[in-house]
């Protein structure tokens, strides 16, 4: 971890990753442990989540925890920016759509395509616990990529978004000039 964070920056760090990984793993008890009494999580885009320590843990157990995403998901951190009551996670999540994903395609059956998302997690902490959640992703770019929308004539991008903020040189999108 780079040694210009202070102490309870790294602790603040050191919780997220603790929280993530349980989350990853399957692990609700871990995961609930990291929570504050009083947390909510806000999935922004399909507005799904949870509202206080029995809410969030019915969510967690019924469409996150365990079901995240797929085997061959990665994620690769973008940025991270800590400050002293939260943490900004700026990610880029890759995988291939095959099983239900609940809290980001909510009764979508698994396509079989590849999917490429920038996602922003929010995450507030206390007395070293997590109280909330507000994750940020473009449902557009995800519901292009698994072929439920046409971007033909939409200002609405696929993977592309994801992979410019990986590597800014490639090239931006050029408007049409309009008849």
């Amino acid at each position: 971890m780079d040694s210009h964070y202070s102490e309870s920056e790294l602790a603040m760090i050191e919780l997220l990753e603790k929280h993530v990984n349980a989350e990853l793993q399957g692990d609700l008890d871990t995961t609930m442990a990291t929570m504050s009494d009083n947390p909510h999580l806000h999935n922004i885009p399909n507005m799904m989540g949870g509202n206080g320590y029995d809410g969030v843990r019915s969510f967690y157990k019924n469409h996150l925890v365990g079901k995240f995403f797929p085997p061959d998901v990665t994620m690769k951190r973008v940025s991270l920016t800590v400050g002293t009551t939260q943490i900004v996670d700026e990610l880029v999540i890759t995988f291939t759509h095959t099983t239900v994903i609940d809290w980001l395609l909510p009764e979508i059956a698994p396509t079989g395509k590849k999917v490429e998302v920038a996602v922003v997690v929010i995450a507030g902490v206390k007395d070293n616990k997590i109280t909330h959640e507000h994750i940020y992703w473009d449902q557009a770019s995800v519901l292009a990529q698994v072929g439920l929308l046409d971007p033909k004539n939409l200002p609405v991008c696929g993977s592309e978004g994801a992979r410019k903020l990986l590597d800014p040189s490639v090239p931006n999108r050029t408007l049409k000039k309009r008849v």
